[in-house]
């Protein structure tokens, strides 16, 4: 059993359940950063820096901590044409993002860092890692009821993009290219890859 101490520095639900179906069970620690985009930034840009604000945001509030713990961050964005769509703020733009997405290519971009605190000569120090995993999603022509009856179950209003591939809005993807765990919110395998190089594996 993996009993490495792991860190996840999100409250989603989603990206919690990613690292439970490798094997991981981590500690929940949610930060508090703006997430609003700036000015001419681009949506892999605007990704990367928010997920290592998160992971710094997550490295201060826990202090010092054993050798060998593992701190995870990151954030997804949809990418229409350069165009940044984040969670929908209610319902009519969720109906607004998916007309947009219907019957098209979109790409889903997850930043994510990760950092393993390791021995220091003043303590311990971190090593760690930045980077952003990008997956294709084609989506097939959504009717107006269809979009409306997705919008009418909640589940987009929390969804990048306003909506969920493992959810509701599975049966609206033609085609993925890429990462199924990234677009979800976090590429597992490839996380785990980069730990293993950073000498702390999570499987």
């Amino acid at each position: 059993m993996n009993v490495r101490r792991v860190v996840l520095g999100s409250g989603s639900p989603r990206r919690l359940e990613l690292l439970r179906g490798i094997g991981v069970e981590p500690a929940v620690v949610t930060p508090h950063v703006d997430e609003s985009a700036r000015s001419n930034e681009s949506p892999v840009d605007y990704v990367r820096r928010l997920a290592s604000a998160k992971l710094s945001a997550v490295m201060h509030d826990l202090g010092p901590v054993a050798v060998g713990t593992v701190v995870i961050a990151a954030d997804t964005t949809v990418d229409v044409d350069g165009r940044i769509l984040a969670k929908p703020s209610d319902p009519a733009e969720a109906v607004e993002m998916l007309r947009l997405l219907s019957g098209r290519s979109h790409l889903v971009h997850t930043g994510w860092a990760v950092a393993v605190a390791v021995p220091g000569c003043r303590g311990n120090e971190w090593e760690g890692h930045v980077e952003v995993t990008t997956s294709a999603v084609t989506f097939r022509s959504l009717t107006p009821t269809e979009v409306d009856g997705y919008v009418a179950t909640g589940e987009p209003l929390d969804k990048a993009g306003a909506y969920a591939i493992q959810g509701g809005a599975g049966e609206f993807v033609e085609r993925l290219e890429g990462s199924l765990s990234a677009v979800i919110g976090l590429p597992v395998e490839r996380l785990d890859e980069v730990c293993a190089g950073l000498g702390a594996p999570l499987t």
